[in-house]
This record gives structure tokens, sequence and C-alpha cells, in this order.
């Protein structure tokens, strides 16, 4: 082979050499484009993903919220529930530190009770609204509770006095319906008298008497046999406020009342009062009267009943 044709072989592969390389740089750049391409695809893919993982986690959250507040409104109002039924059961389960003797005093029952104690009852309502909010105004300040000994007559005319009593959180008693003497009538007109009560007094409340106390504090033997079978206490009282024998037009009522009844006063003393406008008068002065001498005020939940 000469000079010349080795030269000619010489630039024709060189030639084909940069023909190649020419055609080799598109497909590199075809391939990495291709390459950023499926990445972006990918990435797009990978952001819609999380997009779509974040948004599902927010609707899930959400829901979770959602889910939370619909299970916490079941869980609260199991708890409401809950706690009312576990103040219903303290009501219910009140321990009896106490009990009525013979003269009707209030006595406890082991030693460690609280031996200075009085019972505030009221007897002949339910009169007046303001009367009464008066009077349980006053019990409220001085943390007591007082037994409402009701007649029938008056629960029939005036129902949601005697709600407002109940719901105002004092304990309602069995006054008999119409205010009569028992103790001369027969079986049957007694039953009437206390049994319509109990039945009208838990119509209006959803809670039937514990307590009985006879009109005049005469209901003889048929009275006690018919309370007990009522699951009713009998009770008359063994200090008078003779707030009843007192006349509108009478001054010094509230000094009266107070003597009537700190001259009685003994430990375990049941005071006698009623719904009348001047006993409303002196309540606050007879409790503090009765604090200052050491006094307590005896829960009624807290006294022996018959079970029923």
């Amino acid at each position: 082979m000469g000079t010349k044709t080795a030269a000619i072989l010489l630039t024709a592969c060189l030639l084909l050499s940069a023909c190649t390389a020419t055609k080799s740089e598109p497909a590199a750049t075809s391939n990495h484009q291709d390459s950023v391409a499926s990445d972006s695809s990918n990435n797009a893919k990978d952001q819609s993903s999380v997009s779509s993982s974040n948004s599902s986690s927010k609707q899930a959250g959400s829901d979770d919220h959602n889910s939370a507040g619909k299970t916490n409104a079941p869980n609260n109002k199991t708890v409401v529930e809950s706690n009312e039924t576990e103040v219903s059961a303290s009501v219910a389960t009140t321990v009896k530190k106490y009990h009525l003797d013979k003269a009707y005093n209030v006595i406890p029952n082991q030693q460690g009770s609280e031996k200075k104690v009085v019972l505030l009852t009221f007897d002949d309502g339910p009169k007046e609204a303001v009367m009464i909010n008066k009077i349980i105004d006053i019990l409220d300040k001085h943390k007591a509770k007082a037994i409402f000994f009701v007649n029938g007559y008056r629960v029939k005319e005036h129902p949601e006095l005697l709600k407002l009593i109940h719901d105002r959180g004092q304990p309602i008693g069995n006054h008999s319906w119409d205010h009569i003497v028992l103790k001369n009538k027969t079986e049957v007109e007694v039953k009437k008298q206390i049994e319509t009560v109990q039945k009208i007094v838990k119509d209006t409340t959803g809670q039937a008497p514990v307590f009985f106390r006879p009109p005049h504090g005469a209901g003889g033997d048929v009275g006690r046999k018919v309370a007990k079978e009522n699951g009713l206490l009998y009770m008359t009282w063994s200090v008078g406020s003779l707030d009843w024998t007192m006349k509108k037009s009478q001054p010094n009522k509230t000094n009266a009342l107070l003597k009537n009844v700190t001259e009685q006063l003994h430990p375990g003393s049941n005071i006698l009062m009623h719904e009348l406008p001047w006993t409303a008068e002196a309540l606050d002065s007879l409790l503090t009267r009765l604090e200052q001498k050491g006094y307590q005020f005896v829960d009624p939940q807290s006294i022996e009943v018959p079970a029923s």
C-alpha cells in the first residue's frame, strides 16, 4: 500500500469516527432528557402520593377529631349520668346517724354523732312562692335543711309551689290531705287522708314523702299504723314556736317566737314552725341564735325511717 492510499484510508476512518460521535450525542441527550422526564414524572407521582397521603392524613385527623368529638359526647354524657347516679346513690345511702325517741327528739344512734342538734320543720304549706323562697334563702344561708309538711288540698291548688320546695332541695313531709284531726277517724278515712298525699307528692316531684306529721299532733293509733304501712316516720314535735297562735296585728312577734323556742330548747329539739310571714321574718335571727348557742341543724335524710 502506497503512502497516498494510506492517507486516504486514515482520512476515511477519521470521518467515519466523527459521524459516529455526532450520532451518539443526541442519543445520550435523549436518554438524559428521558431520565429527567421520568424523574420528574416520578417526583410528580411521589408528590402526588405525598399530597394524597397528607390529604388522607388530614382527613383521617379530621375524622379522628370528629370521631373523638362523637366519641367524647357520649362519654361526657356517660360521665354526667354516672355523676347523677352517684349523687342519687349518695342521697339514697345517706348514713342514718339519728333516730327519734318517743318524745320525737332527735337522738344519735352511736357515740361520736353530734348531740347538740335541732330538727327544723314547717307545717301547713305550700302557701306562697315569695314566702317559701324567703324561708329557703335563709335556710341556704345557714346551710340548713327543714322538713316542709304539706297538705294535699294545697298541693292540688298549687303544685308549682310544691315543686319549688322540691327543686330547691328541701325535704317534703306528709301532713294529711285536709288538715283534720285523724285520731277519731276510721282506718279507711285515715288511709285516704295519708295515701292521697303520698300519691300527689310523688306525681308532682317524683318522690314520695318519708315523714308524716298528723295535723294538730293527733294521729292516734290508726294514724301510726297507716303511716308505718306507707313507710312513713310518724312524728309530732318537741319544741313549739307557737307562731300559729300569733295574730298579724300582734307586736314584737319576732321576739316572741325567739323566746318561745329558746326557752324550750334542748339537744335534739324537733322544732315546729309554719309557713307564716312573721316566722319567715324571724327565721334568720332564730337560726343565728341557735348557732351562737352551739347547735347544728340536722339533715332530715340522716334520720332513720321505717322500711317501706
